[in-house]
């Protein structure tokens, strides 16, 4: 065994409640959570990373299901890939079961979490843009009590996660609504994205929500391309668009998360990830109204 894998075995805390955790966070202000590992470990493994202390979340019960409250799906951070997948969870937030399902092969499904894809905030997350999408908010667990917050303005650092605080919960709007998730990957089977699109069809709100993973550091809503289409669909009739606006759409959003530069050309590989961008938005909005 390592120096490095003695001491981290010595600097061990395996509290048992989301309380128990705060404290020994408290108490330890360098250790760092873990829960699946599967990001944390890598780095480690890769020697970007040597936590002083670890805080193991894996023992607290509280925050490895799901609840309902007030309209919304309440999600511990602690749920994994694998569990989110499951047939239950995947007609109660259909979108969020596919991103899990291809979030990777069974090791990395069965240990991974949705907290930790949460707060590694790796650009090729699969949870993150299906969650921007249905504008999903967390709940962070700190020594001054809870607070909850958009999870665009954790991501983007508008509103970051401060000393002592832990990646509780996520509340997502239960809705009545068609949402899909598509991803391009370098391989076939589960893999990590080249690009990837979560999509919304809201009748309630008449919205298109539209986010776009992996092309950038944080997921990406073409704002001005959900506004657009929304104004073409007849919300009160089939709610239909003919292939030609779907596609157009699919550029619109390309365009708007992979621009032209000004008096530069873009390189190869910027168009063919464009491309893809472009065809996996067109499919998306396409299967969401169908």
């Amino acid at each position: 065994m390592s120096t490095y894998a003695r001491q981290a075995a010595e600097n061990v805390t395996l509290p048992s409640s989301l309380d128990e955790a705060v404290a020994a966070l408290a108490a330890m202000p360098s250790a760092v959570p873990v829960a699946g590992g599967t990001d944390l470990m890598a780095a480690v493994n890769a020697g970007l990373l040597r936590p002083a202390a670890l805080v193991g979340l894996g023992r607290i019960s509280e925050i490895r299901g799901w609840q309902y409250a007030d309209g919304a799906a309440l999600l511990g951070a602690g749920l994994t890939h694998a569990r989110m997948g499951r047939p239950d969870f995947a007609a109660l937030i259909p979108a969020l079961a596919t991103a899990a399902r291809s979030a990777g092969p069974p090791q990395i499904r069965n240990a991974g979490t949705l907290g930790g894809n949460i707060a590694s905030a790796a650009p090729t997350g699969d949870a993150l843009p299906v969650l921007a999408a249905l504008e999903a908010s967390v709940i962070l667990a700190g020594p001054d009590g809870d607070r909850e917050l958009p999870i665009s303005h954790l991501l983007t650092g508008m509103d970051p996660m401060r000393p002592g605080e832990l990646l509780a919960f996520v509340r997502i709007p239960l809705l009545h609504a068609p949402q899909t998730f598509l991803k391009a990957t370098g391989r076939t089977g589960p893999g990590r994205a080249i690009a990837s699109v979560a999509l919304v069809v809201d009748p309630a709100r008449r919205q298109v929500r539209c986010s776009v993973g992996a092309v950038a550091p944080v997921p990406l809503r073409p704002l001005e391309a959900e506004q657009w289409v929304a104004g073409l669909i007849d919300w009160d009739g089939d709610r239909t668009l003919a292939d030609e606006a779907c596609t157009a759409f699919g550029e619109y959003v390309a365009a708007a998360c992979i621009p032209d530069q000004p008096g530069v050309e873009l390189p190869p590989a910027a168009l063919q990830l464009r491309r893809t961008v472009a065809a996996l938005s067109r499919r998306a909005l396409g299967r969401a109204l169908a």
